[in-house]
C-alpha cells in the first residue's frame, strides 16, 4: 500500500525514528529507508547510523581512521562501511 502522506511530514516522521536509533530493529530501519526513497529523501548523515547490509545500529562498532578514511566495522554481521574524511 503506497503512503498518502505528504514529503514534510514523511520528513518530520523520519527525523523522529533516527533520534532513537538504538531502541530499533533492523526490520524498522529497513522500513524507514524504504519510504525515504519512496519519496526521494536523502538520509544524508542519517544513514551512518546503521549498517549497509543487516540493517542494525551501531551500538559499539569498531572505528578506525587512516589516510583520511574512517572505516566502522559492524559488530553484528562483520561489514567494513568506509566514508571519507573532510
Amino acid at each position: 500500500m503506497k503512503s498518502k502522506l505528504p514529503k514534510k511530514e514523511i520528513q518530520i516522521k523520519i527525523k523522529e525514528f533516527f533520534e532513537d536509533i538504538k531502541n530499533k530493529t533492523p526490520k524498522q530501519v529497513k522500513k524507514i529507508k524504504k519510504l525515504a526513497m519512496s519519496k526521494n529523501i536523502s538520509l544524508k548523515e542519517k544513514r551512518k547510523l546503521f549498517c549497509k547490509k543487516c540493517f542494525d545500529s551501531y551500538k559499539n562498532p569498531k572505528i578506525r581512521i587512516k589516510n583520511k578514511i574512517k572505516s566502522v566495522t559492524c559488530k553484528n554481521c562483520g561489514y567494513v562501511s568506509r566514508w571519507k574524511l573532510k
